[in-house]
């Protein structure tokens, strides 16, 4: 099953997903910026309708505790919107992790996720179906990092939830899955983010070879990476039989961002990015395992033994 924030559903009823999602989140914390707040509700029902206009039926919401989380709001969001909305347990990289946690081992880490998976956050009765997005910094994994992506992998192992990441402009997503599987977390729950930020092309493949799933979750923010390039990968991982293992999102975060505000909105990856892949010859069964089967997948609880 998929936990969702108001139940768990078949996987074969999550539909549509756009995998790695901000819908309510605040990062003026640190980055003193007004525009990294999306906290207007009837905005984000606006973007959801949006959204569902151009075919989507689910999200995963990877605003964590220390980025705004606030997961009675998703809950309202679903209900009213009729998208499926996945919520997470986790906390992002430094300097964003919260301040109760700085100083946390892995093992506080792991014991943290594990309580909000199984007994629900912040007696809401709402429950995670992701831990996530826990992150590193460019080029470089900081000891609490470490420490924090250790405890995801001892988390999503107790748990069967999916882990998703944070890489740095792409950057590390190898050593991400190095050291989650170092710690027994299978790479079918793994999910390196961020990996159409990284031109590397050989760094992209090898994390893909290893058989965890990525993420092209970047989608239309050309002013990192132009999108032709995005394609350009993207025909080169079809070509090597990797489509079972790449998903597709935008990574909204900012009021710009927004349609209401002029942006693309979250509909931009079904409205603008999926004509580009059928303008180079990619068929609609290959752009449904990125948008539907594959999130389907990655989502399911594993029963591990």
């Amino acid at each position: 099953m998929i936990q969702t924030v108001l139940g768990k559903i078949r996987p074969e009823d999550l539909g549509v997903c756009s995998v790695h999602e901000h819908l309510s989140i605040d990062l003026s914390r640190i980055k003193k910026d007004p525009d990294t707040v999306l906290d207007d509700e009837p905005g984000m029902l606006e973007e959801l309708a949006d959204f569902h206009g151009e075919g989507g039926r689910a999200m995963v919401e990877v605003t964590n505790d220390g980025m705004g989380r606030d997961v009675l709001r998703l809950k309202r969001l679903s209900e009213k919107s009729g998208v499926h909305i996945i919520a997470c347990t986790g906390f992002y990289k430094d300097p964003f992790i919260p301040e109760y946690a700085q100083n946390w081992t892995a093992a506080q880490f792991a014991e943290h996720f594990i309580k909000e998976a199984t007994e629900g956050i912040d007696g809401t009765g709402i429950f995670p179906g992701v831990i996530g997005e826990v992150g590193t910094s460019k080029n470089e994994i900081k000891p609490i990092e470490r420490e924090l992506l250790i405890g995801a992998a001892l988390a999503g192992k107790e748990t069967g939830l999916p882990v998703t990441t944070h890489t740095t402009l792409g950057t590390l997503g190898y050593e991400q899955v190095q050291l989650l599987t170092a710690q027994g977390l299978a790479t079918d729950q793994i999910i390196i983010g961020h990996q159409d930020l990284n031109p590397n092309f050989d760094e992209v493949l090898a994390v893909l070879e290893t058989g965890v799933y990525i993420d092209f979750d970047t989608i239309g923010k050309n002013n990192y990476r132009p999108d032709a390039e995005r394609v350009e990968f993207l025909l080169e991982f079809i070509q090597r039989d990797f489509e079972k293992q790449i998903l597709l999102s935008a990574d909204l975060t900012r009021k710009s961002h927004w349609k209401k505000h002029g942006g693309p909105g979250y509909g931009l990856v079904l409205r603008d990015f999926i004509p580009q892949l059928k303008a180079k010859g990619v068929r609609q069964e290959t752009i449904d395992l990125f948008l539907i089967s594959n999130p389907a997948r990655a989502f399911t609880i594993k029963e591990r033994s």
